[in-house]
């Protein structure tokens, strides 16, 4: 560990780390609305233009597309030119297409403006978790960013009471809702002022004066808090001196896909092909298949909403266990408790046990993504962590893409037990690579994991 990482290491939670999940909270908020109003939405759009159902899942897929392409191209410029801009330029991006897509009346234009918004939320989704993973110490690494990513559940629950009440409320309800998403715009200015790049970034490029004044400002604001600043710890001073090897494009993914990092980007592309796969597959298409399995439009709105709020305990209280029992174990428990609430749902009989059912796997999926935005930064060096980071998330989003396409091909034929069975396998796939293949991280600094993956 450098010096540098031994004075972050060393800082106490304090008003500025809670500014940072503040900022980072609210982009995943933001990008957790766009992805999930789509389902309300598509019920609207499906009457209106007359589609059929193929035409809704490229619709509901369209995000996901996007997401694939925003995912890569964050990642690897995260790495290459710093954080900071990329994730300002990925919400840029993301409210401008979200405008315009509030606009249009007909099937092929939102279609491409679906998929350009998704560029901006993949991008931006991608990068916030390795940014700010970057400025907190390993004792709350895990809570912190487990309690990042729990602000995806406050934008699902808005989109789901967005849905319930405006959707339905008027002709043009779907073209408000979609204008709310694009207002983060606004969050612009006020990032430009607060916010930071990585120090750990700007030390890995050799920037060793901008990232001593970034970590000297963060004591000093603890400082000037009231908290007393700790002395250094010397085990973690008395370490190499900081890298100077500078990567590029094609060096990068080169070095994920070596023999000493190979196993651990494979489990990372698993575990996110898994759990994004089977939370796609039950997010984007509740309210319709509720409604083509007898439910009123508002009563399956009702229920989704039911669904949406169970995710905030399953965000907050896994990202409590991610410091208690590890992120390896929350994310494998949470899992193959998904895994046993999606057969629930398969086999649901009447709207009491879909409920159930569904409030169960809401709770679990959801806490399985505090665990995995946790744990994907962590197990990358800090030269290819944006990169890696964004690589997973790019794999997974091929689930997103094709869980939405496949179930409206499956539904029709096999139904409930169809649909959800396919996310019973999907889920026991990812818990096994994460048990078999990942490695531990708690309580264990950035340098201290990523020096074990590459000596």
């Amino acid at each position: 560990m450098t010096v540098l990482s031994a004075r972050i290491e060393r800082l106490p939670f304090s008003g500025f780390h809670r500014r940072l999940l503040l900022i980072g909270g609210l982009g995943y908020t933001f990008d957790a609305m766009d992805a999930a109003v789509i389902a309300f939405v598509l019920p609207v759009l499906r009457t209106a233009w007359n589609l059929d159902s193929g035409q809704v899942g490229v619709l509901a897929s369209a995000n996901f597309i996007g997401f694939f392409f925003g995912a890569l191209l964050a990642g690897s410029l995260g790495d290459l030119i710093g954080r900071r801009m990329v994730m300002m330029s990925a919400l840029a991006v993301y409210c401008v297409a979200s405008f315009f897509s509030a606009m249009v009346n007909d099937w092929n234009s939102f279609l491409v403006l679906r998929v350009l918004a998704g560029l901006g939320t993949g991008a931006e989704s991608v990068i916030i978790a390795p940014y700010l993973s970057e400025f907190v110490a390993r004792r709350y690494r895990g809570r912190f960013t487990g309690a990042l990513a729990g602000f995806f559940s406050f934008g699902f629950v808005a989109a789901a009471l967005l849905g319930y009440l405006i959707v339905p409320a008027s002709e043009d309800g779907w073209r408000i809702v979609i204008l709310i998403t694009a207002a983060p715009v606004l969050m612009l200015l006020w990032w430009r002022r607060v916010l930071p790049e990585s120090p750990r970034w700007l030390e890995s490029q050799g920037r060793n004066a901008e990232a001593d004044a970034i970590v000297a400002a963060m004591e000093h604001a603890i400082v000037r808090g009231g908290q007393p600043l700790p002395a250094l710890d010397p085990h973690d001073v008395a370490a190499a001196p900081p890298s100077r090897e500078r990567g590029g494009l094609l060096k990068n993914y080169a070095t994920l896909l070596s023999r000493r990092l190979l196993p651990t980007t494979s489990m990372t592309w698993l575990m996110w092909l898994s759990i994004t796969f089977s939370y796609y597959t039950f997010f984007t298409w509740i309210p319709s298949l509720l409604v083509q399995n007898g439910m009123t439009m508002t009563k399956s709105f009702g229920y989704s909403l039911v669904m949406y709020l169970a995710q905030v305990p399953g965000y907050f209280s896994a990202a409590w266990l991610n410091d208690r029992i590890g992120r390896q174990a929350t994310i494998v428990s949470y899992m193959l408790m998904g895994m046993l609430a999606a057969l629930g749902m398969a086999f649901a009989r009447g709207d009491a046990q879909i409920m159930a059912a569904g409030v169960l796997l809401s709770f679990f999926l959801n806490g399985t993504y505090a665990g995995v935005y946790a744990y994907t930064p962590e197990v990358f060096p800090t030269q290819v962590r944006a990169t890696g980071a964004g690589l997973a998330s790019a794999i997974g989003r091929i689930g997103g893409i094709t869980a939405p396409i496949l179930v409206g091909y499956v539904y029709p034929k096999l139904g409930f037990a169809g649909v959800f069975g396919t996310t019973t396998a999907a889920l026991l796939m990812g818990s096994a690579a994460v048990w078999i293949m990942g490695v531990p991280t708690r309580g264990r600094s950035l340098e201290d994991i990523a020096t074990e993956k590459i000596s």
